[in-house]
């Protein structure tokens, strides 16, 4: 295993400093301070402000080039600091090694995108003689950075959420001021590590850890062109009341679910809906948290998952052999062990698990849980998923749809029609054939509708809210 240092400093305006020492990071495992991060004032992060502003006119100068070089620079440091990277991830958020290493995988492919993308910031040639009135006009349009940016990134996926806020402002030449969550900052300030080797302009990025009720100037600053927040939905959409005039990307919660039906193949299935359930323990807000199951194959597809369920192994993230550990606090894991009671009470079936000791929750499965429990309704952002079944394709829909959340679903199933039926009356940002809504490539469009969002990440997309169309109309005759 990599080893961390004991202090680690935040970045203002591309420079490391080291204030304080006064945020305590814990080893999600074993509840031990594992190293200290500097924690920002109100002074440091209206400095930082200061320096995106500074910094926009140069960033928007970068040549294409350029930019790409300091993504490529990246993926490289990435690689050869990638034992380190996980080890810290498999520490701070208590993540099994196995997972962590998979998010720096994700962190590298998110930073190679971008560079590909660097140069592809294209526009377009417009006619506009649609009228007699028009005639010798000529129109071209392109795309300009947007101008600073406020990133407030989750504990859950503290490099690649990081990287999918980071790496698009790059990419376009916008300067940025990221908050990491306090649970999880190591991630983003080795980030902040490898871009102070590069040549950026002074100003162009600050990462600064701080305390939630010390950072409003992240949402409240008029000097930010762009918020962009992951997090909770009541976090999100209160923030977002409070921006003020400018652009609000949201990636918030979700309570996803999938539909196995009947002519799925089973073993196939399985193996997905494990992953999708219990990877990094559950705290994923794509998560498989709802199991809608085809009746006719319900009891056998019960079976088998419980019997797998069971088979997982709880305990140190850091061993390889390790499927679920820690959540990442006692308070989220007696929060979700409540709920799971809660259902149980109200004429629920436990199928195994909902044994807690400290922030370990074992790997839960819940089945005939009425539709008014949290554990239904909610977002568990944890290892329990809730099993029902249906006989009526539609009526699975519409369970589906039985939600204030809609970020991405996920549907089992050989019969295109429904397939086609699922992408057209799912309420979902993302829909995923024969395979769990848990599954995410790191360049397609994600994002949601509801409660779940506003607003797509994914590179180009990101890339595309980090800039404005600036018109040009040419009067040739």
């Amino acid at each position: 295993m990599a080893t961390l240092k004991s202090v680690y400093p935040l970045y203002l305006n591309n420079v490391a400093q080291q204030p304080n020492a006064d945020l305590a990071v814990t080893d999600k495992f074993t509840g031990e301070v594992a190293f200290r991060v500097a924690q920002a004032d109100a002074a440091m992060i209206d400095a930082a402000i200061s320096g995106a502003v500074e910094a926009a006119e140069p960033m928007a100068r970068m040549a294409s080039y350029e930019r790409q070089a300091v993504l490529n620079h990246c993926v490289s440091r990435f690689i050869e600091r990638f034992d380190e990277l996980a080890y810290a991830l498999c520490v701070e958020a208590g993540k099994p090694i196995k997972d962590s290493e998979g998010e720096v995988g994700r962190l590298i492919d998110t930073f190679r995108i971008a560079a590909e993308e660097s140069v592809r910031m294209t526009g377009e040639v417009q006619p506009l003689d649609i009228a007699p009135r028009a005639k010798g006009y000529q129109g071209m349009w392109k795309r300009v950075p947007i101008g600073p940016c406020s990133f407030i990134s989750p504990f859950n996926f503290p490099l690649n959420l990081a990287a999918h806020k980071i790496a698009p402002a790059l990419a376009v030449g916008c300067p940025f001021v990221m908050k990491p969550a306090s649970r999880t900052p190591l991630g983003a300030i080795i980030i902040g590590e490898v871009l102070a080797e590069t040549d950026l302009p002074k100003g162009a990025f600050s990462i600064l850890p701080a305390s939630r009720g010390g950072a409003d100037l992240f949402t409240i600053d008029d000097r930010f062109k762009l918020l962009s927040f992951t997090g909770s939905p009541e976090v999100g959409w209160d923030l977002k009341s409070r921006c003020g005039k400018k652009k609000v990307v949201l990636e918030l919660g979700g309570n996803a679910a999938v539909i196995v039906d009947v002519d799925a193949d089973l073993d196939d299935v399985i193996e997905r809906v494990l992953f999708g359930a219990f990877y990094q323990s559950g705290q994923s807000c794509i998560g498989v948290q709802r199991i809608i199951i085809h009746v006719d194959i319900y009891d056998r597809f019960r079976d088998m998952l419980v019997a797998r369920t069971k088979a997982l192994v709880v305990g140190d993230p850091k061993q390889r052999e390790t499927s679920i550990g820690p959540m990442i606090d006692v308070k989220e894991a007696t929060r979700l062990e409540a709920w799971v009671k809660e259902a149980v009470a109200a004429g629920g079936t436990l199928l195994c698990g909902g044994s807690r000791d400290g922030a370990m929750l074992d790997a839960t499965l819940l089945e005939a849980v009425p539709a008014h429990c949290r554990i239904v309704t909610e977002e568990a952002f944890g290892p329990v998923a809730v099993l029902s079944s249906f006989t009526d394709f539609s009526a699975a829909l519409v369970e589906v749809n039985a939600s204030r959340f809609g970020l991405q679903a996920g549907v089992f199933t050989r019969d295109l029609f429904k397939m086609f039926d699922a992408w057209d009356q799912l309420e979902v940002g993302g829909v995923l054939v024969n395979d769990v809504p848990s599954y995410r490539v790191d360049n397609m469009p994600y994002g949601g509708v509801k409660d779940s969002g506003l607003g797509r990440e994914g590179v180009r997309f990101a890339m595309e809210d980090m800039t404005e169309i600036r018109n040009l109309v040419v009067r040739r005759a």
